[in-house]
């Protein structure tokens, strides 16, 4: 079962000639199985005509910025019962991962004088809430976008996407006490250097702050018994999306899932490739012993 959330097109789209388009899904729909859901928000690849008007770059490089094929990590543990809110709308429209006043005011024209933006590290670097441009490629769009069609953006995909997601955390810690997110993307094939082994898999719960540390470990754990290579919080530690979401102390877990996407797509790392059901098969062992220690443990107690 799923159940679509469509984002109307602004006034300025319908002009261009766009569709309305798909921007969220969520995958499972009915009580869920475990205190478990999981969130995929860089996986969308749903571009609509409009975007292509806009960008200086051809559709490759918009793809960068894409987890690619993301969704497809986490649909076995939907056909066994879990909920999953997937974005459909591309990263290249909005970036779900951010907060919605991480806005770089050369992306956008006209911003209202009330309107209080901030600048963080991944802005600086391109890629606010509206991604700007690339390392070796330069800027995305050849001209701004217009605050109304930026406000269209925060208000229909941005705040839709996390209110379907706190609304799903709601429901599980009405029916276990405990919620815990599993937010899944997928990341660059890391080099190792000298003594240091690449890691395969990054979890992150920002140091602590967005899930008790015995999540991550016992995930930790899993993975390795998998024969992969696990970090936690190096080279990420998990963003805005855990940090707004993950409140340890209220029974509210979230957990970054970095998946290297060597693991799962093909050798160009742009299908799906034979080592998927390798990666349903630890995601199906990590959410059973996660599932155990959140029946098991109070947490919310616990952090008091």
């Amino acid at each position: 079962m799923e159940r679509k959330i469509a984002a109307p097109c602004s006034p300025a789209n319908r002009q261009e000639g766009r569709n309305d388009m798909t921007a969220i899904e969520v995958l499972g729909g009915g009580p869920a199985v475990a205190p478990i859901l999981f969130s995929v928000p860089h996986a969308g690849r749903e571009y609509p005509a409009s975007l292509y008007a806009r960008s200086r770059q051809p559709i490759d490089v918009l793809k960068r910025l894409e987890d690619r094929y993301a969704d497809l990590l986490v649909t076995e543990q939907v056909a066994a019962g879990y909920v999953a809110v997937v974005a459909k709308a591309p990263r290249a429209i909005i970036d779900l991962n951010r907060n919605p006043r991480d806005i770089d005011p050369c992306t956008v024209s006209d911003i209202p004088r009330d309107v209080h933006l901030i600048q963080s590290p991944k802005q600086r670097g391109g890629l606010g809430l509206f991604p700007r441009f690339l390392p070796r490629v330069g800027d995305l769009w050849t001209a701004p976008l217009g605050w109304d069609e930026a406000e269209t953006r925060i208000r229909l995909i941005h705040a839709a996407y996390h209110a379907e997601v706190e609304g799903q955390i709601d429901r599980a810690v009405a029916r276990y006490g405990q919620a815990l997110l599993l937010d899944v993307h997928s990341m660059p094939p890391l080099a190792g250097g000298g003594a240091v082994a690449r890691a395969d898999i990054v979890i992150g719960d920002r140091f602590g702050v967005s899930a008790t540390p015995r999540l991550a470990d016992v995930a930790r754990v899993i993975a390795q018994r998998h024969g992969l290579a696990v970090a936690v919080n190096h080279p990420y530690p998990g963003y805005y999306l855990i940090e707004r979401h993950g409140r340890p102390r209220a029974g509210r877990h979230a957990l970054q899932i970095e998946i290297s996407r060597d693991l799962y797509l093909d050798d160009a790392l742009d299908k799906a490739g034979p080592g998927l059901p390798a990666i349903h098969a630890l995601l199906a062992d990590m959410t059973e012993a996660l599932s155990t220690e959140l029946v098991r443990g109070d947490f919310a107690v616990a952090a008091e």
